[in-house]
């Protein structure tokens, strides 16, 4: 948690670090950090015209990187650790989807969805982690999803890779302990514009099959997630590592 001092984002408060910091649920969690006083980069893949939005709105510092490009995700890394500092807090939230039935999954489809939601937050994290090591604390935080714990038909790249990221969580809290702690945060179904779009949440009927599968009887908002990273990168969460925190009111009870 920044100290009292940097109530605001200033030059003394903490650096935080958002992949897809610019949208969607991304979006929720880099405006739930700095509000919390961190400076915060927020990493983007294509969509300039909202990265800029984003920025000057909210306060955050954006850089424009592929995170599934491995050579361009460390470049980003470099210049976030040479023009910013050595992050307080990580979040590997980018995510794409590409579903298919599994026999229609073409090799790019299948890699690109594993660049992106797994080896993504391994190269960031390896890149960023000895620094955060040296300076003695850190925390990252891994978006996850309910798929990779519970698959679903045609999207067999997606929750493969969901599923790494729990067992990747789980081996970085290993072995980057005590200094670091790494968590998994997995959403439930939120109200972003990606989810209204592909579960027609905008149609009544649609909406009313959704929320008889959740106890709570509402989709989950954006700051519902932030919530819980606020949790997780807070000293509430101290002693909490290797771990998976489900946000979705109840519809899947693991």
């Amino acid at each position: 948690m920044p100290p009292a001092s940097c109530a605001r984002p200033g030059p003394c408060a903490p650096l935080a670090v958002v992949t897809g910091g610019t949208r969607g649920i991304g979006l929720a969690l880099s405006r739930r950090l700095v509000r919390l006083g961190y400076r915060t980069v927020a990493l983007y893949r294509h969509d300039t015209q909202a990265a800029h939005r984003a920025a000057t709105a909210h306060h955050l510092d954006v850089i424009r990187a592929d995170v599934a490009d491995a050579n361009a995700l460390r470049t980003a890394a470099h210049r976030i650790l040479t023009e910013h500092g050595t992050p307080r807090v990580l979040v590997n939230n980018a995510g794409i989807n590409i579903d298919r039935p599994f026999l229609e999954l073409s090799v790019s489809d299948w890699q690109r969805v594993l660049d992106t939601n797994l080896s993504a937050p391994f190269h960031l994290t390896q890149a960023l982690a000895p620094a955060m090591l040296a300076a003695g604390a850190g925390t990252v935080v891994n978006i996850g999803a309910t798929t990779g714990i519970r698959p679903r038909a045609n999207g067999a790249n997606y929750s493969a890779a969901k599923a790494g990221l729990l067992h990747l969580t789980k081996c970085l809290a290993l072995e980057l302990a005590p200094a670091i702690r790494v968590n998994c945060l997995i959403p439930g179904m939120t109200e972003t514009d990606e989810l209204t779009t592909r579960y027609r949440l905008d149609h009544p009927q649609h909406r009313a099959a959704v929320l008889s599968e959740i106890p709570q009887r509402r989709v989950a908002r954006t700051d519902d997630i932030a919530d819980a990273l606020e949790y997780l990168v807070g000293p509430l969460s101290s002693y909490v590592t290797g771990q998976k925190l489900i946000v979705d009111g109840g519809q899947f009870m693991w």
